[in-house]
């Protein structure tokens, strides 16, 4: 059985100027990908040292560079997923000492403007989280309001939230919370998850045992690589490739209904796009 529909990466990073950039998508295609979901960079990664809202714009723009060049090469569409890297509030409260109510305003300021890009139609979702190591219970109480903001903001934009989590297969809290914010928590999508989820949507990785135990549990789910595009970690989560060929492998072992749920009913029910339409409409 081969699988001739729309090949979607839902989770990657790229970076046009220190990265692999234009090569990295040129592979993904050569592979069969079509449609791509590009997420920014920490902030800290574009040498930014954010003291205001302001200051996340300069990774934001950076991405939609990286989505501009992409569609340029890609025979689907690519989207640009911005937001505050649940990682930034260790450096401020740990680098930079910051207490963590002035941390909190920050990141919620960073998620303001992300929300503004949604707005203008230049993205297509939110990103957020909380701490995916140990941390002591205050912080993870700024973390879980941080991404309770997160939440309003999506609701506002009446968008998706993608979420840098713990491990784990019970997100139902957080279902509970978008709920309350008005939010379908179908709509908030785990990123890296290890198969099937409780509460919210799987973005699952593209290591086949993962892979395996979605297809099993019948649910509905991404793929993603959440490629990195770091030259000093060559290939790091998984390769651009690596989609595509699993895509391959499902095929060839009968999955194909497994595919049509994640690389053309999840996207539609969850970003409301047509994967199989060029302009993504």
């Amino acid at each position: 059985m081969t699988w001739d529909g729309p090949i979607v990466d839902h989770h990657l990073h790229l970076d046009l100027e220190r990265g692999r950039g234009v090569a990295a998508i040129e592979e993904f295609v050569a592979a069969g990908g079509t449609h791509l979901f590009v997420v920014n960079k920490p902030s800290w990664w574009y040498g930014v040292e954010v003291d205001s809202g302001a200051d996340f714009r300069q990774g934001f723009e950076a991405t939609l560079d990286v989505v501009d060049a992409a569609e340029d090469l890609l025979p689907g569409r690519a989207w640009a997923v911005l937001g505050v890297h649940p990682a930034l509030l260790s450096r401020l409260l740990v680098d930079r000492e910051m207490d963590r109510a002035a941390a909190r305003t920050l990141m919620e300021a960073g998620m303001e403007l992300a929300a503004e890009y949604v707005a203008a139609g230049k993205a297509i979702a939110l990103k957020s989280g909380r701490p995916h190591y140990p941390v002591d219970d205050a912080t993870w109480e700024t973390a879980n309001a941080v991404l309770r903001h997160a939440l309003s903001c999506a609701a506002r934009q009446n968008c998706p939230l993608q979420l840098h989590t713990e491990s784990g297969d019970d997100f139902t809290e957080i279902a509970r919370w978008a709920a309350d914010a008005g939010v379908d928590p179908d709509r908030v999508v785990k990123h890296y998850a290890g198969g099937p989820i409780a509460g919210l949507t799987p973005s699952v990785i593209a290591r086949r045992e993962s892979l395996s135990a979605a297809v099993e549990a019948d649910v509905l789910f991404f793929m993603e690589t959440d490629y990195l595009d770091d030259p000093d970690r060559p290939g790091a989560v998984l390769g651009p490739k690596t989609v595509p060929r699993r895509v391959r492998w499902l095929a060839e072992s009968g999955h194909e209904a497994a595919l049509e749920i994640a690389h053309v009913l999840a996207p539609e029910h969850v970003y409301h796009v047509d994967t199989r339409q060029r302009d993504g409409t």
